[in-house]
């Protein structure tokens, strides 16, 4: 059974008053041994508060998507396939053009597309298995496309992207299902107020209970190589997805929001803007973060000192928000350090560490979005 939508969630709810109710029959009619009157009765109990946490589970995951399915949840999910060394980029970023020499273009990453299949996510978004053949990572990549992409009058127009990171844990789906991101923006797309991006969003859970931090790990993942080169090159190839970096932005909340500044600070030829909610810049404030534990990682993608760091300060605006103890500070940090033609505007924010404030922000930010990335 599916661990998101209905289904499951009503199991959970039936099971709390059968458990109660098998305590209220049973309560009285144990016998044995005092001992063992004790112990069933403490199970009665305990049955009963299993299901009622179970449910409150389902209830908040349901809600938020942290986890997709039973392998993020067990930590069963194999999705490193192998972790070769990454070749580099040649000076367009890895999206096409470039050289121009066909024999050293990659084969092109063709794939099939089916319905998410989670009731969460609206029927419009589209799922693909993709095998990485940059990073060797396996994974689930959601796709939504913009109201004009089928409208004969842009047959021949190309679409800017921009690439939907999840927090840690976080599913692929969050940003749909939970966030209503393509729900809000359609109306808005066919209105002109927000540019007709198409909206892509990778599996960023790729270890068992350990946080890759959106960087390539020797030896354990490239999950760098993964987001700014597979999934790129796998858009483009299927989709009328525009090449140019200027057309390409990166979003993310909590976990996803750092890897959002990290990735368009490191990879300026590839990423023009950046949104980052309430996200932080040490890698090592998340717990489960492999990057935080290893002291050389844990400076190197720090995004303040990939901006100290860069020889010429990337083209790139990003739009940081926050509250006070709760990225506002981290957006400040980076404002400080930036220097044109980076640009950081720092928004600060009141409400929870929660998707429902993340949700209420969506239009805002996409409009701002549309100011660096126009409709063309």
């Amino acid at each position: 059974m599916q661990l998101t939508g209905t289904p499951f969630f009503v199991l959970t709810v039936i099971l709390v008053p059968v458990a109660i109710a098998v305590a209220l029959v049973f309560w009285g009619k144990v016998r044995g041994p005092r001992p063992v009157r004790i112990l069933s009765r403490l199970v009665m109990i305990m049955f009963c508060q299993i299901t009622a946490v179970l449910m409150v589970f389902v209830m908040v995951n349901n809600a938020n998507l942290i986890y997709g399915n039973w392998d993020d949840l067990l930590g069963t999910g194999d999705h490193v396939r192998a972790v070769p060394s990454v070749p580099p980029l040649d000076a367009d970023g890895g999206k096409g053009g470039g050289s121009g020499d066909a024999a050293k273009q990659p084969p092109k990453v063709m794939q099939k597309f089916a319905g998410v299949g989670d009731p969460a996510v609206p029927g419009d978004v589209q799922k693909t298995e993709l095998k990485g053949q940059v990073s060797g990572v396996d994974g689930e990549v959601l796709v939504w496309l913009p109201p004009q992409y089928n409208d004969p009058a842009y047959k021949d127009k190309k679409f800017p992207v921009v690439e939907l990171i999840p927090g840690y844990p976080g599913s692929s789906s969050t940003w749909y299902g939970t966030l209503k991101v393509s729900e809000q923006l359609k109306p808005l797309m066919q209105q002109g107020k927000v540019s007709p991006f198409i909206l892509v969003s990778p599996r960023t859970l790729l270890l068992q209970h350990q946080d890759a931090g959106c960087t390539d790990i020797p030896g354990k993942v490239n999950a760098d190589a993964w987001i700014t080169r597979d999934v790129p090159q796998m858009v483009m190839d299927n989709f009328r997805a525009d090449p140019s970096a200027d057309r390409w932005a990166i979003a993310g909340y909590s976990a996803g929001a750092h890897c959002a500044a990290k990735i368009s600070l490191a990879h300026p030829n590839r990423y023009r803007a950046a949104i980052s909610m309430s996200g932080y810049n040490d890698p090592g404030t998340e717990s489960d973060s492999l990057v935080g534990k290893d002291p050389k990682l844990r400076e190197a993608n720090n995004p303040v000192n990939i901006l100290k760091a860069a020889q010429t300060p990337p083209k790139v605006s990003l739009y940081i928000s926050g509250k006070k103890g709760d990225g506002l500070e981290d957006g400040q940090a980076l404002a400080a350090a930036a220097k044109d033609p980076t640009k950081v505007q720092v928004q600060e924010t009141n409400g929870p560490h929660t998707t429902e404030l993340w949700k209420t922000m969506v239009p805002g930010i996409f409009e701002w979005l549309t100011g660096i990335i126009p409709p063309q």
